[in-house]
This record gives C-alpha cells, sequence and structure tokens, in this order.
C-alpha cells in the first residue's frame, strides 16, 4: 500500500510534455545571467510568465489533481498555499513600489516642463529622492522576506513528484522576484542588504556597468547631481533620464501585472483542486 502512495504522488511519465516544459524552463531560468538591466529583469519576467502557464496546464492533469488531493499531501500543499499568499504579497510592493516611482516621475517631468529655470526645482527632487527613500525601504524588508522563502527551499528535496515540481516553481519565482525588487532599488540596496545577509550580496554584486544599465537608478544619480550644481544645462539631461525611467517602469509593470494574475489563477486552481 505504501508503494502505491509513492506512485500516486508522482507524475505518471516525467517526460510528459507540460513535465519537460517545466524543466526546461525552470533550467532556462535559473541559468540566465543576473537580472541587472531592464531587459533581462523583462526577459526574466517573461520567461517566469511561460512558467506559470505550464504550471496551469500541468494542475489540469488528473495525476497531479489527484497528489494534490491526498491527505497525506494536506500539509506541503497548505504550505505551498502559504508560499502563494507572500509570493502575492510580493508582487503587490513591487506593483506599489513601480507605481509610485512612476507617478512621482511623471510629476516631476511635469514641473520641469512648465518651468524654465532651476528655481524651485530643487525642492521638488528632494521630494523625489523623499520618496524614492520610501520605496527603498519597503523593498528591503520584501527582500529580506524573500530570503527567508529561499532559505526553505535550499533544504527541500528533488524526487520528481507535482508537490517538488511546485516548490520548484516557487523557488525560481523567488528568484526573479528579487531580481526585480533589487533592479526596483537600484544598486544601493545592495549594500544595505550585505549588512544581513552576506550571501544576497555575493549573488548580485553590483558593477558600475550595471548602474549605467538601471533606468530608475540612472534617473535618481542624474537629479542628485543637479542637486549639488543646479544647472540649467542640466535640465534637458534630467527629463531625458525621467523619460527612459518612466518607460522602464512601464515595461516592468505591465510584466508584474501579468504575473500577478498567474499566482492569482494557479492558487485558486489548487484551491478547488483539494477543496473538492
Amino acid at each position: 500500500m505504501a508503494s502505491f502512495h509513492a506512485r500516486s504522488n508522482s507524475l505518471p511519465s516525467r517526460q510528459h510534455p507540460i513535465s519537460s516544459q517545466i524543466d526546461e524552463t525552470l533550467n532556462r531560468l535559473r541559468s540566465s545571467q543576473s537580472a541587472s538591466t531592464s531587459s533581462s529583469v523583462g526577459q526574466k519576467l517573461n520567461g517566469l510568465q511561460d512558467l506559470h502557464e505550464y504550471v496551469e496546464m500541468l494542475l489540469q492533469l488528473p495525476q497531479s489533481q489527484q497528489a494534490l488531493s491526498h491527505e497525506q499531501q494536506r500539509k506541503s500543499v497548505e504550505q505551498l498555499l502559504d508560499g502563494s499568499l507572500m509570493l502575492l504579497d510580493i508582487c503587490s510592493t513591487a506593483k506599489d513600489a513601480l507605481l509610485q516611482t512612476k507617478e512621482c516621475t511623471q510629476e516631476l517631468q511635469s514641473i520641469l516642463r512648465r518651468r524654465r529655470g532651476v528655481e524651485g526645482l530643487t525642492s521638488e527632487v528632494r521630494k523625489y529622492l523623499t520618496s524614492r527613500k520610501v520605496v527603498k525601504k519597503t523593498i528591503c524588508k520584501a527582500l529580506k522576506n524573500l530570503k527567508n522563502m529561499e532559505n526553505k527551499h535550499n533544504k527541500d528535496g528533488e524526487n520528481g513528484d507535482v508537490i517538488s515540481i511546485l516548490r520548484q516553481v516557487e523557488a525560481v519565482t523567488v528568484d526573479v522576484l528579487e531580481s526585480l525588487l533589487s533592479f526596483i532599488s537600484g544598486p544601493e540596496a545592495e549594500s544595505k542588504l550585505s549588512r544581513w545577509s552576506k550571501l544576497m550580496h555575493q549573488k548580485r554584486v553590483t558593477s558600475a556597468e550595471d548602474e549605467i544599465n538601471n533606468e530608475i537608478a540612472n534617473a535618481e544619480a542624474t537629479l542628485r547631481s543637479f542637486i549639488k550644481s543646479e544647472n540649467t544645462k542640466n535640465v534637458e539631461n534630467v527629463q531625458n533620464e525621467l523619460q527612459n525611467s518612466e518607460e522602464c517602469i512601464q515595461d516592468l509593470e505591465q510584466g508584474i501585472e501579468s504575473l500577478y494574475r498567474r499566482l492569482i489563477k494557479a492558487r485558486v486552481n489548487v484551491l478547488n483542486i483539494v477543496n473538492c
């Protein structure tokens, strides 16, 4: 009877097309380079959306539903559901951070277009930078929560059953969200995180090239430079950097919103399975 339970919790064929697609996407996301640019973060978000689309197909398989509804898997399923709530909360944090930064960016752009000198602009720029500090503080807390989830995954084994597959998907989702949050926060996030996690710092060493390719960080750095110089010649450069930042944010917003919807759908599917 014990051997029957062991088989019932596994996919009948590990070579099922959906399982193969999940394996391939997982490996691609794991092996991809550190997401330190808007392009690389966007690619990871797109890959993650594909992964969760395959998970949705996986959950439609009778053998997957049988495994998740089995009483012996109740605790593991509850842990996955708890994890999904955490991921949804982190996604909400990322969405709020992007929205707040975008709104401040748009407001500052509007002010810059209306004014012809630098008089009075310093106070407006400081408001933007203050808002960014609040965003970074919130992101730092979210990164710590993700790190706790990551530590939990390091203790999980991989035995090929549907529960293990879902845990691997969760672990990769955590990694991509870490990259996204670190990108939104900018290079400064790394120095703060190093105080509580040396491993996190080693995983995402930010170079000068990384900073150049981070449109949000570029805009912030340009604004800090503007405050120091208050040179009217810098206004055009500030406007350009803010425009680049806004476009970057809009792209990331689309990606995180799509992921958020897929996470909700996956959670609902699992709840429907276990409650049947």
